[in-house]
């Protein structure tokens, strides 16, 4: 019966039916063939979406697009342009620091990379960069949106593993730290190579005013972040506080918000909120499947005999697994459907339950930097008009990069749990 759930789901999937689609398909395919009453399966969809922690998925989304749509993303990057762009190729570091910056309020990839590209690749084409490399890095820091805190996939696999939200999200830094120091430091290689110029130096005065400028959407993720990590409010409480917080901003601070703009932003979160809600509905169906068969402990059993108990080996199969499932499915498909599968085996070999969500989130974050499904490519290719392929080229060695800091932090995972363990101690991780 496991051969038919994961069967029929490659088979929807190369059919081109939609992710959502596909897994509910197999799961119902499995529920007819297994006998079971057709009344278990809404039963089963709806308490997939039961779950508090997920009231902050729309929030964040729609927070995201706020700051992208709202002046506050320029502002940011505007800041860190007159700080980091009198440096040889200032502008390819202020697009990686941008990008840090606005991870720690969007939450998400694809808002990450449209903030940083809207604001950014005018520039960077005006100055003399090559624009296909300026994408590409713009693409790639993207992905560096959902490993800084807060982060949607992050709170997708809290709710499925049953574990702290806030102990994920303080995982989270020093990670998307070492992505972004990466990227710097690849960015500086080549922008020294090819001769980019470096900004024009700003006065402290006009430094001053950009950062005052700044400081509102400055203080979004420490609005957002301290009140998680002092316990003022919840996750799902601070992504309603991040909305609230940021259209105050927009609205009557930037006055770059108005009514009609606001609505096309609600009801473009709620598409996107509605088709991620939906996703998790149909995957604890799929999910209902893998756990009556017992198949994630069958996944576990192969592992450790083929591994023959080897923990290096073991997760360097699982992280080939999840890069190439980032390669091909969007992120929190690819994360509802996996976590459930691996959970066991790391379990099993003594695995922390929060190293490995961090683990999971940067290995399908760099899926979104990475074709045929690369949704952070596809946002850099709409803004420069830049086919996807002449993206992908330049993309490879940045990609390389982060795989790079993904297998440091896998066999290092003192580098992820060292801020929870400060926090929390170690009987709390």
């Amino acid at each position: 019966m496991g051969l038919v759930l994961a069967g029929s789901f490659i088979v929807f999937m190369v059919l081109g039916v939609p992710v959502g689609l596909a897994i509910g398909a197999a799961g119902l395919l499995v529920v007819l063939l297994s006998g079971f009453p057709l009344a278990m399966i809404p039963q089963t969809m709806f308490s997939g979406n039961e779950s508090f922690a997920l009231v902050a998925v729309p929030f964040f989304v729609l927070a995201g697009d706020i700051l992208a749509k709202g002046g506050i993303s320029e502002r940011i990057v505007a800041f860190a342009e007159a700080t980091l762009g009198r440096f040889r190729g200032g502008l390819s570091i202020v697009s990686t620091v941008a990008s840090m910056f606005i991870a720690a309020i969007s939450g998400s990839g694809a808002a990450t990379t449209a903030a940083v590209g809207s604001a950014l690749l005018p520039q960077l084409k005006k100055k003399g960069y090559d624009v296909d490399f300026s994408a590409a890095l713009i693409a790639a820091s993207g992905t560096i949106g959902v490993v800084i805190p807060p982060s949607v996939p992050m709170v997708l696999y809290a709710v499925i593993a049953g574990i702290s939200v806030a102990k994920l999200f303080m995982a989270g830094f020093v990670p998307g730290f070492l992505m972004g120091m990466g990227l710097i430091a690849y960015s500086m290689y080549v922008a020294r190579k090819r001769g980019y110029p470096a900004a024009e130096a700003t006065t402290g005065r006009q430094k001053w005013k950009l950062f005052l400028e700044a400081s509102w959407g400055l203080l979004t993720p420490v609005i957002i972040l301290g009140g998680i990590f002092s316990g003022f409010f919840t996750p799902s409480e601070a992504a309603a506080i991040a909305v609230d917080y940021s259209l105050i901003v927009a609205f009557f601070i930037y006055r770059s918000m108005d009514f009609k703009k606001f609505y096309r932003l609600v009801v473009g979160a709620g598409v996107t909120s509605s088709l991620i809600m939906f996703i998790i509905a149909t995957s604890k169906l799929f999910g209902w499947g893998l756990a009556f068969y017992e198949i994630p402990e069958a996944v576990a059993r192969v592992f450790l005999g083929f591994a023959g108990g080897n923990t290096i080996l073991i997760y360097l199969m699982i992280t080939v697994i999840i890069l190439l499932a980032g390669m091909f499915m969007e992120t929190a498909s690819a994360l509802i459907i996996l976590t459930p599968i691996f959970l066991p085996t790391v379990i099993q070999v003594g695995g922390n339950l929060v190293h490995f969500g961090v683990l999971i989130s940067i290995g399908l974050a760099i899926g979104m930097a990475t074709p045929p499904v690369a949704i952070n490519i596809y946002v850099a290719s709409a803004i420069t008009g830049l086919p996807i392929e002449q993206i992908s080229k330049p993309i490879v060695p940045m990609v390389a990069v982060l795989i790079g800091v993904l297998i440091l932090v896998t066999y290092v995972p003192s580098i992820i749990l060292s801020l929870p363990l400060l926090v929390w101690g170690p009987a709390g991780i």
